[in-house]
């Protein structure tokens, strides 16, 4: 049976977006000689040549200011920051140029550029390189935010991401570059702010996105044999996020959790859990609950990191609770 990785989904969704494209161009450090850190950009230099593909120096705040350049002049850049830890150097970039000109120059032009970065632990990296800050770039207007899950996702959200004519920020999880599925049949783009049930569900619904519903699979898994029914919601789009979704699946179960890897504290998990508080306060039959890891940097020994991250136990726990 033929396979498709997740960092080969990401490898492809680029080379179908410059075939199909010229104005598609990539760089980072390290992306054309050594094809990524992750090995994602594997091969584009050879087939696009080093003019659209090009190695960078280090410098996070040098490579987004000329993606933004190149996107308001008529190019389609696609960067890689390899942690997002390191987005910090480039937020004057992001934040304020990228995710402010629409706005500032009256709709007269727009910054189509795409930011893939990497977040999340699992590898013992520590406190600079496992963190997941896509709660500050949702927070800021005029800036998109999508975490591919698994890599039909990762190729379909790429793709919506690089024909977008705003901003993009394509944050994949590191422990998700080696995970394959079955070849599908096709893989289509996707349209940003839609989620996708994953496993449907009548007792309670757990919204989660990107490396974390390994840990909600395994729950849902568990909970199965004890009867109970759990409905998975995969985010897939962080902002805009799928208001519409999260309230039909909560007025089928009338429980509702959020699962993110981030700190729990003024999370993605926040976010919806207002929002639901507030426009599905009618549906509820328990307090919203949110599993995510704590008020602190992670940790480097791999022991105290399993810890930290959230897991199936975290989550089992939870959801007994909101079950009671």
């Amino acid at each position: 049976m033929t396979e498709l990785r997740y960092n080969h989904a990401v490898n492809r969704a680029m080379a179908d977006a410059m075939a199909a494209d010229p104005t598609v161009v990539l760089f980072g450090e390290d992306v054309a000689g050594a094809g990524g850190v992750y090995g994602a950009t594997r091969g584009l230099r050879d087939k696009f040549g080093a003019d659209r593909v090009r190695d960078t120096p280090i410098s996070e705040a040098a490579i987004v200011g000329m993606a933004v350049g190149a996107a308001l002049s008529g190019l389609k850049p696609i960067v890689e920051i390899s942690f997002i830890d390191f987005m910090t150097f480039a937020m004057d970039a992001v934040v304020n140029q990228a995710a402010k000109m629409r706005t500032m120059f009256g709709a007269q032009c727009s910054v189509p550029m795409v930011l893939r970065t990497q977040h999340g632990g699992g590898a013992g990296s520590g406190p600079q390189h496992s963190q997941c800050l896509e709660a500050w770039f949702a927070h800021v207007p005029g800036l998109k935010v999508v975490c591919p899950a698994d890599p039909a996702s990762a190729y379909g959200l790429l793709r919506a991401a690089i024909v977008d004519p705003d901003p993009v920020i394509v944050i994949e999880h590191k422990a998700l570059y080696a995970t394959r599925v079955p070849e599908p049949d096709s893989l289509p783009i996707l349209p940003i702010g839609k989620a996708a049930v994953l496993r449907p569900g009548r007792d309670l619904t757990i919204v989660s996105y990107g490396a974390a519903l390994r840990a909600v699979s395994d729950a849902a898994a568990t909970l199965a044999k004890e009867g109970i029914e759990t409905e998975i919601l995969d985010l897939r789009s962080i902002q805009p996020w799928d208001e519409a979704a999260v309230l039909a699946s909560l007025a089928r179960t009338h429980r509702l959790m959020i699962v993110h890897e981030a700190v729990e504290a003024f999370g993605v998990g926040a976010e919806i859990a207002a929002r639901m508080a507030d426009i599905g306060f009618d549906e509820l039959d328990a307090p919203i609950l949110r599993v995510g890891a704590p008020f602190m940097p992670s940790p480097v020994a791999k022991a105290l990191e399993r810890r930290y991250m959230p897991n199936a136990d975290n989550i089992l726990a939870a959801a007994r609770r909101l079950l009671a």
